[in-house]
């Protein structure tokens, strides 16, 4: 059974500028959201040093 009925559109082919608009649109990357700093195993001592040469915390009375 057909629901509807289908007509054909032609389409003009698109010229040589927007073809070149599209492919721009289609090449630009998308910036980054957030330069989030990402877990690096060197840092895992300069963390480790910086915990042992931080000031103790002061003493009640």
């Amino acid at each position: 059974m057909l629901a509807y009925a289908t007509t054909g559109t032609t389409v003009a082919p698109a010229d040589t500028a927007e073809r070149h608009t599209v492919a721009d649109l289609m090449a630009v990357r998308e910036a980054p959201i957030s330069d989030a700093p990402v877990w690096a195993p060197e840092a895992v001592g300069l963390l480790l040093l910086a915990l042992l040469l931080s000031p103790k915390e002061p003493k009640e009375k």
